[in-house]
């Protein structure tokens, strides 16, 4: 028990990407765990439910995938159907600050019966799009997106379409999220197959290495969608329940904040951008109102404040 707790030490219980190794199976993963961080953002937006639960499945999702990469800069996920739930974008950036937001037609989603709500339908909730996939390091790199079809009963399915379609890898992905006596909480797990080395020492036969890997899938697949969200399950103790016969290492966990990225410098640089046509055709009521779809924060522009905002940038300086 004491050599268990020892391998788990830096895992925190929650709002946390924690990435680990199953050593014998040369297999990655990553599991995810978000409590306050997703109250925060779900609470904030007011989303009916089955928006909400989606939209937490989203986020989880998106920090598997994220915690999975390399990158320095945003990893954002997005979805685009024609169904109820018009919309679904989560954000994650390297430092782990999340964002997200949802668009939905209301009438559409309490239209939507409840076994296909249970059943997080993609095909009844989102209809017929895209699920987008795109790294952004900055305007000096480019940009990589990939996108698949909204194709599977799910959004783990979605994404396993992806990997399969896009990546050529092997990965296997469940997430959860639902509100609990806690508030809301959302939590993923993913595991990831590395490229067969076949010249390392001690390294199983391809064949052996196949059904290891199917293996490891199995045993994933067993998490149940309560336990991915208990606050009282530690992520160590789920993970050990999972791959303790295996052998399982976990890394440092990184924590992950409710950060939005939006800023007074943004906003007005849009607005410095605009002729006072495109300004005028903004105004409601005698200003420019500007809302964040991520944090819901408000601006608000009239003509003595734009009039102030141009005089600043007309100045000189010496």
């Amino acid at each position: 028990m004491r050599e268990r707790e020892a391998l788990f030490e830096n895992a925190g219980r929650d709002d946390i990407i924690l990435p680990f190794q199953i050593d014998p199976y040369g297999l990655r993963g990553r599991l995810v765990r978000l409590g306050s961080v997703i109250d925060a953002v779900l609470e904030r937006h007011g989303y009916p439910e089955p928006v909400a639960v989606m939209l937490g499945e989203t986020v989880a999702l998106a920090a598997c995938l994220a915690g999975s990469l390399k990158y320095d800069g945003v990893f954002t996920l997005q979805t685009k159907g024609d169904g109820p739930i018009g919309v679904l974008m989560a954000d994650v950036t390297t430092a782990g600050a999340i964002r997200a937001y949802a668009t939905f037609d209301a009438d559409r989603v309490a239209a939507v019966s409840e076994a296909d709500v249970a059943a997080r339908s993609v095909q009844r909730l989102l209809g017929g799009g895209y699920i987008a996939f795109t790294v952004d390091q900055g305007a000096n790199t480019d940009r990589y997106q990939g996108i698949v079809e909204l194709s599977g009963h799910t959004l783990s399915e979605c994404t396993h379409a992806y990997f399969q379609q896009s990546e050529q890898l092997d990965a296997g992905v469940m997430i959860s999220a639902g509100r609990t006596e806690e508030g809301w909480r959302a939590g993923g797990i993913m595991v990831q197959r590395l490229p067969y080395a076949r010249d390392l020492p001690g390294r199983p036969s391809e064949e052996e290495y196949d059904d290891l890997w199917r293996t490891a899938v199995t045993l994933m697949s067993s998490t149940r969608a309560e336990e991915l969200l208990a606050a009282d399950l530690s992520p160590d103790r789920l993970l050990y329940r999972l791959f303790h016969e295996a052998g399982v290492r976990a890394y440092e966990a990184q924590p992950m904040t409710d950060t939005c990225r939006c800023s007074n410098t943004r906003v007005e640089r849009v607005l410095l951008s605009l002729s006072e046509d495109e300004i005028a055709d903004l105004k409601v009521d005698g200003a420019v109102v500007v809302n964040c779809e991520f944090c819901k924060r408000e601006w608000r522009y009239d003509d003595p404040a734009i009039a102030a905002l141009r005089d600043t940038v007309a100045r000189p300086t010496f």
